[in-house]
Protein backbone atom coordinates (compact mmCIF):
# COMPACT_ATOMS: atom_id res chain seq x y z
CA UNK A 1 0.00 0.00 0.00
CA UNK A 2 1.52 3.40 -1.12
CA UNK A 3 0.82 6.43 1.21
CA UNK A 4 2.03 9.94 0.56
CA UNK A 5 2.51 12.57 3.26
CA UNK A 6 1.93 16.36 2.84
CA UNK A 7 4.12 18.29 5.02
CA UNK A 8 6.34 21.64 5.46
CA UNK A 9 9.47 22.45 3.71
CA UNK A 10 12.53 21.88 6.07
CA UNK A 11 13.42 24.76 6.93
CA UNK A 12 10.38 25.23 8.53
CA UNK A 13 10.23 22.39 10.94
CA UNK A 14 10.10 22.53 14.77
CA UNK A 15 11.37 20.04 16.86
CA UNK A 16 8.08 18.46 17.80
CA UNK A 17 7.09 18.42 14.42
CA UNK A 18 10.22 16.35 13.23
CA UNK A 19 9.15 13.77 15.97
CA UNK A 20 5.54 13.39 14.25
CA UNK A 21 7.19 12.36 10.84
CA UNK A 22 9.83 10.22 11.80
CA UNK A 23 7.77 8.19 13.88
CA UNK A 24 5.20 7.94 10.92
CA UNK A 25 7.91 6.79 8.47
CA UNK A 26 9.75 4.67 10.42
CA UNK A 27 6.60 2.44 11.37
CA UNK A 28 5.54 2.41 8.22
CA UNK A 29 7.14 -0.50 6.46
CA UNK A 30 5.83 -2.48 9.87
CA UNK A 31 2.19 -2.20 8.42
CA UNK A 32 2.92 -3.15 4.51
CA UNK A 33 2.80 0.73 3.78
CA UNK A 34 5.36 2.47 1.24
CA UNK A 35 5.09 5.87 2.62
CA UNK A 36 6.28 9.39 0.91
CA UNK A 37 6.93 12.59 2.30
CA UNK A 38 6.12 16.02 -0.15
CA UNK A 39 6.09 19.43 0.12
CA UNK A 40 3.32 21.03 -1.55
CA UNK A 41 6.29 23.34 -3.42
CA UNK A 42 7.11 19.93 -5.29
CA UNK A 43 3.21 19.35 -6.90
CA UNK A 44 2.19 20.10 -10.03
CA UNK A 45 -1.81 19.95 -11.05
CA UNK A 46 -2.91 19.97 -14.37
CA UNK A 47 -7.49 20.18 -14.76
CA UNK A 48 -7.69 17.29 -17.75
CA UNK A 49 -10.13 14.73 -18.60
CA UNK A 50 -6.69 12.83 -18.31
CA UNK A 51 -7.57 12.57 -14.82
CA UNK A 52 -4.90 10.30 -13.66
CA UNK A 53 -2.00 12.09 -15.03
CA UNK A 54 -2.64 14.88 -13.72
CA UNK A 55 -1.05 14.70 -10.67
CA UNK A 56 2.97 15.54 -11.09
CA UNK A 57 5.88 15.64 -8.97
CA UNK A 58 9.27 18.07 -9.50
CA UNK A 59 7.50 18.03 -13.05
CA UNK A 60 6.89 14.37 -13.57
CA UNK A 61 3.65 12.41 -13.99
CA UNK A 62 3.44 10.18 -10.61
CA UNK A 63 1.24 6.93 -9.99
CA UNK A 64 -1.29 8.15 -7.26
CA UNK A 65 -0.77 6.85 -3.84
CA UNK A 66 -3.58 4.61 -2.09
CA UNK A 67 -4.31 7.57 0.51
CA UNK A 68 -3.18 10.83 1.36
CA UNK A 69 -2.16 12.02 4.92
CA UNK A 70 -1.53 16.05 5.05
CA UNK A 71 0.05 16.64 8.39
CA UNK A 72 0.05 20.83 8.04
CA UNK A 73 -2.56 21.13 9.87
CA UNK A 74 -3.41 25.41 10.33
CA UNK A 75 -0.44 26.01 8.48
CA UNK A 76 -2.61 24.46 5.31
CA UNK A 77 -2.21 27.49 2.58
CA UNK A 78 -4.92 27.70 -0.76
CA UNK A 79 -2.10 25.56 -2.51
CA UNK A 80 -2.22 22.82 -0.24
CA UNK A 81 -5.32 22.49 0.15
CA UNK A 82 -5.76 22.76 -3.94
CA UNK A 83 -3.27 19.49 -4.22
CA UNK A 84 -5.80 17.41 -1.47
CA UNK A 85 -8.72 18.35 -3.09
CA UNK A 86 -7.40 17.57 -6.52
CA UNK A 87 -6.04 14.50 -5.28
CA UNK A 88 -9.67 13.76 -3.76
CA UNK A 89 -11.76 14.17 -6.73
CA UNK A 90 -8.89 11.20 -7.78
CA UNK A 91 -11.02 8.95 -5.54
CA UNK A 92 -7.79 8.79 -3.27
CA UNK A 93 -9.16 8.97 0.83
CA UNK A 94 -7.14 12.06 2.78
CA UNK A 95 -7.01 11.55 6.43
CA UNK A 96 -8.51 14.04 6.79
CA UNK A 97 -10.32 15.70 4.32
CA UNK A 98 -9.73 19.22 2.80
CA UNK A 99 -13.20 20.31 3.50
CA UNK A 100 -12.61 19.68 7.24
CA UNK A 101 -8.82 20.89 7.52
CA UNK A 102 -10.33 24.16 6.14
CA UNK A 103 -12.82 24.39 8.52
CA UNK A 104 -11.09 23.61 11.71
CA UNK A 105 -8.37 26.34 10.60
CA UNK A 106 -10.92 29.18 10.98
CA UNK A 107 -12.16 28.76 14.96
CA UNK A 108 -14.34 31.30 14.54
CA UNK A 109 -16.57 29.10 11.91
CA UNK A 110 -15.55 25.85 13.64
CA UNK A 111 -17.28 27.14 17.15
CA UNK A 112 -20.32 28.12 14.82
CA UNK A 113 -20.69 24.48 13.88
CA UNK A 114 -19.57 23.10 17.41
CA UNK A 115 -22.23 25.50 19.13
CA UNK A 116 -25.04 24.57 16.33
CA UNK A 117 -24.41 21.74 17.47
CA UNK A 118 -25.01 21.56 21.38
CA UNK A 119 -21.37 21.63 21.80
CA UNK A 120 -20.64 24.12 24.87
CA UNK A 121 -17.99 26.58 23.87
CA UNK A 122 -16.39 29.60 25.19
CA UNK A 123 -18.30 33.05 24.40
CA UNK A 124 -16.82 33.94 21.52
CA UNK A 125 -16.72 37.46 19.46
CA UNK A 126 -15.64 38.27 16.09
CA UNK A 127 -13.58 41.55 16.01
CA UNK A 128 -14.26 44.65 13.77
CA UNK A 129 -12.08 47.97 13.65
CA UNK A 130 -13.17 50.33 15.45
CA UNK A 131 -13.02 48.20 18.15
CA UNK A 132 -15.83 48.61 20.82
CA UNK A 133 -14.34 47.97 24.27
CA UNK A 134 -17.60 48.79 26.62
CA UNK A 135 -19.58 45.86 23.91
CA UNK A 136 -16.73 43.56 24.84
CA UNK A 137 -16.74 43.95 28.32
CA UNK A 138 -20.64 43.58 28.44
CA UNK A 139 -21.10 40.45 26.19
CA UNK A 140 -17.49 38.81 27.24
CA UNK A 141 -15.57 40.46 30.19
CA UNK A 142 -12.41 40.81 31.28
CA UNK A 143 -9.38 38.74 31.03
CA UNK A 144 -9.92 38.21 27.61
CA UNK A 145 -8.38 35.76 25.23
CA UNK A 146 -7.36 37.41 22.10
CA UNK A 147 -6.59 34.66 19.24
CA UNK A 148 -6.18 34.92 15.22
CA UNK A 149 -8.77 33.17 13.21
CA UNK A 150 -5.77 30.88 12.03
CA UNK A 151 -3.11 29.30 14.38
CA UNK A 152 -1.24 26.53 16.31
CA UNK A 153 1.00 25.27 18.94
CA UNK A 154 -0.43 28.64 20.90
CA UNK A 155 0.53 31.23 18.34
CA UNK A 156 -1.35 34.33 17.46
CA UNK A 157 -3.38 33.93 21.02
CA UNK A 158 -2.99 36.79 23.85
CA UNK A 159 -4.29 37.26 27.39
CA UNK A 160 -5.62 40.84 27.99
CA UNK A 161 -6.01 40.98 31.52
CA UNK A 162 -7.70 44.33 32.08
CA UNK A 163 -9.36 47.06 29.91
CA UNK A 164 -6.60 49.23 29.16
CA UNK A 165 -4.35 46.30 28.19
CA UNK A 166 -6.81 45.32 25.75
CA UNK A 167 -7.31 48.54 24.33
CA UNK A 168 -3.31 48.92 24.08
CA UNK A 169 -3.39 46.06 21.81
CA UNK A 170 -6.46 46.52 19.88
CA UNK A 171 -4.87 49.95 18.93
CA UNK A 172 -1.46 48.38 18.20
CA UNK A 173 -3.21 45.66 15.72
CA UNK A 174 -5.71 48.39 13.88
CA UNK A 175 -2.45 50.78 12.90
CA UNK A 176 -0.32 47.24 11.89
CA UNK A 177 -3.05 45.27 10.46
CA UNK A 178 -6.26 46.70 10.10
CA UNK A 179 -7.87 43.92 8.06
CA UNK A 180 -6.27 41.43 10.89
CA UNK A 181 -8.85 38.55 11.50
CA UNK A 182 -9.49 38.78 15.01
CA UNK A 183 -11.30 36.94 17.42
CA UNK A 184 -12.25 37.37 21.33
CA UNK A 185 -13.23 34.72 23.67
CA UNK A 186 -14.58 34.22 27.24
CA UNK A 187 -11.94 33.62 29.66
CA UNK A 188 -12.05 30.76 31.64
CA UNK A 189 -10.89 30.82 34.78
CA UNK A 190 -10.35 27.58 36.25
CA UNK A 191 -8.70 26.58 33.25
CA UNK A 192 -5.65 29.31 33.92
CA UNK A 193 -2.60 27.50 32.30
CA UNK A 194 -4.09 23.83 31.97
CA UNK A 195 -6.15 22.20 29.94
CA UNK A 196 -6.60 18.23 28.04
CA UNK A 197 -5.77 17.22 24.96
CA UNK A 198 -7.66 14.05 23.91
CA UNK A 199 -6.69 12.16 20.56
CA UNK A 200 -9.58 10.92 18.50
CA UNK A 201 -9.08 8.32 15.40
CA UNK A 202 -11.55 6.75 13.29
CA UNK A 203 -14.44 7.78 16.03
CA UNK A 204 -12.46 6.73 19.20
CA UNK A 205 -10.84 8.78 22.16
CA UNK A 206 -7.51 6.64 22.68
CA UNK A 207 -5.43 8.84 24.97
CA UNK A 208 -6.13 11.90 26.87
CA UNK A 209 -3.58 14.12 28.79
CA UNK A 210 -2.99 17.14 30.93
CA UNK A 211 -1.31 19.82 30.35
CA UNK A 212 -0.03 22.33 32.60
CA UNK A 213 1.67 25.75 31.46
CA UNK A 214 5.12 26.40 32.75
CA UNK A 215 4.86 29.13 35.98
CA UNK A 216 3.91 32.59 34.70
CA UNK A 217 1.86 31.34 31.47
CA UNK A 218 -1.65 30.70 30.65
CA UNK A 219 -0.67 28.77 27.17
CA UNK A 220 -0.67 25.02 28.08
CA UNK A 221 1.07 23.67 24.56
CA UNK A 222 3.65 21.35 24.90
CA UNK A 223 4.99 22.69 22.26
CA UNK A 224 5.97 25.40 24.66
CA UNK A 225 7.15 23.78 27.76
CA UNK A 226 3.87 22.81 29.22
CA UNK A 227 4.42 19.66 31.78
CA UNK A 228 1.96 16.36 30.46
CA UNK A 229 0.63 13.73 32.40
CA UNK A 230 -2.52 11.09 31.91
CA UNK A 231 -5.80 12.40 32.99
CA UNK A 232 -8.70 9.70 33.52
CA UNK A 233 -10.69 9.33 30.11
CA UNK A 234 -13.96 9.97 31.77
CA UNK A 235 -17.50 9.40 30.01
CA UNK A 236 -18.18 13.32 29.58
CA UNK A 237 -14.52 13.65 28.12
CA UNK A 238 -14.56 11.19 25.95
CA UNK A 239 -18.24 12.16 24.31
CA UNK A 240 -17.13 15.58 23.92
CA UNK A 241 -13.82 14.56 22.18
CA UNK A 242 -15.67 12.26 19.94
CA UNK A 243 -18.59 14.10 19.61
CA UNK A 244 -16.16 17.51 18.65
CA UNK A 245 -14.42 15.49 15.53
CA UNK A 246 -17.73 14.15 14.58
CA UNK A 247 -19.49 17.53 13.39
CA UNK A 248 -16.19 18.81 12.66
CA UNK A 249 -15.52 15.87 10.39
CA UNK A 250 -12.23 14.78 11.35
CA UNK A 251 -11.36 11.22 10.95
CA UNK A 252 -7.32 12.19 12.93
CA UNK A 253 -8.12 15.23 15.12
CA UNK A 254 -6.69 16.55 18.76
CA UNK A 255 -9.71 17.66 20.80
CA UNK A 256 -8.23 20.39 23.46
CA UNK A 257 -11.04 20.69 26.19
CA UNK A 258 -10.82 23.14 29.04
CA UNK A 259 -11.58 22.97 32.59
CA UNK A 260 -15.04 25.03 33.36
CA UNK A 261 -15.97 23.84 37.50
CA UNK A 262 -17.44 20.39 36.90
CA UNK A 263 -17.00 20.03 33.43
CA UNK A 264 -15.48 20.99 30.29
CA UNK A 265 -15.93 23.22 27.33
CA UNK A 266 -14.32 22.50 23.72
CA UNK A 267 -11.36 24.96 22.92
CA UNK A 268 -10.41 23.89 19.38
CA UNK A 269 -9.68 20.76 16.95
CA UNK A 270 -6.49 20.11 15.60
CA UNK A 271 -6.73 18.82 12.11
CA UNK A 272 -2.80 17.19 12.58
CA UNK A 273 -2.29 17.20 16.22
CA UNK A 274 1.27 16.38 17.85
CA UNK A 275 1.74 13.27 19.83
CA UNK A 276 4.88 13.39 21.40
CA UNK A 277 3.39 14.56 24.10
CA UNK A 278 0.85 11.86 24.44
CA UNK A 279 2.89 9.02 23.93
CA UNK A 280 5.09 10.35 26.57
CA UNK A 281 3.15 10.11 29.29
CA UNK A 282 -0.02 7.56 28.18
CA UNK A 283 0.65 4.05 26.97
CA UNK A 284 -0.32 4.47 23.72
CA UNK A 285 1.00 4.53 19.96
CA UNK A 286 -0.69 6.81 18.10
CA UNK A 287 0.91 5.36 14.90
CA UNK A 288 0.33 2.21 15.30
CA UNK A 289 -3.06 3.20 15.79
CA UNK A 290 -3.36 5.61 12.98
CA UNK A 291 -1.80 3.23 10.23
CA UNK A 292 -4.79 -0.04 11.95
CA UNK A 293 -6.91 2.93 11.49
CA UNK A 294 -6.65 3.57 7.90
CA UNK A 295 -6.14 0.02 6.71
CA UNK A 296 -9.45 -0.98 8.06
CA UNK A 297 -11.02 2.66 6.66
CA UNK A 298 -9.63 1.59 3.13
CA UNK A 299 -10.63 -2.59 3.71
CA UNK A 300 -6.80 -3.40 3.91
CA UNK A 301 -6.69 -6.36 6.23
CA UNK A 302 -3.96 -8.35 4.99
Amino acid sequence: MLGWILYKSDHTLVKQEIYEIERLVSQASAHGIDIKVYTPEAFDLTVTRDDRNSVMIDGEPTPLPDFFLPRMGAGTNYFALAVIRHLERLGVHSFNSAESIDTVKDKLYSHQILAQNGLPVPKTMLVKFPVNPDLVKRQIGFPVVVKTLSGSQGSGVFLCETLNHFEDLMQMVELTNPKANIILQEFIADSRGRDLRVIVIGGRAIACMERVAEEGSFKANFSRGASVREFPMTPEVEWLAIETARVLGLEIAGVDLLFAGDHYKVCEANSSPGFEGVESCCDVDVVNEIYNFLRIRLGNFK
